[in-house]
């Protein structure tokens, strides 16, 4: 990764958040409880994927179509990120593989 590639990604991430800033108080409060929630629990390919810009796009779609965030997404938060993220491999995913391969060795 040369430095033109982390400058690059600091700006796209900077227009991202400002972007983020821009929504409606609910809206904001609830995308920032779904960002820290994949932080957790998310895909690996978060930091560097469409996920959250895609959650952005759809947040802003739902401002302009004058909806509420609840209305969007449904009152549980969890679970509107686990169905996002039901079929990507996980950190979680991940560390139990890596588990599973250290049992299977010592097996042997």
């Amino acid at each position: 990764m040369s430095i033109q590639d982390i400058i690059e990604g600091k700006k796209q991430w900077r227009a991202h958040v400002a972007r983020v800033k821009a929504l409606p108080p609910d809206y904001r409060i609830v995308y920032k409880e779904m960002q820290k929630y994949l932080f957790k629990v998310g895909p690996i390919s978060l930091p560097d994927g469409p996920l959250l810009p895609g959650i952005l796009d759809f947040f802003e779609e739902g401002v302009a179509a004058g909806r509420g965030v609840v209305e969007l997404i449904g009152a549980d938060v969890a679970a509107f990120c686990d169905d996002l993220v039901k079929d990507s491999p996980t950190y979680a995913d991940l560390y139990q593989a890596s588990l599973d391969a250290e049992s299977g060795a010592g097996e042997k």
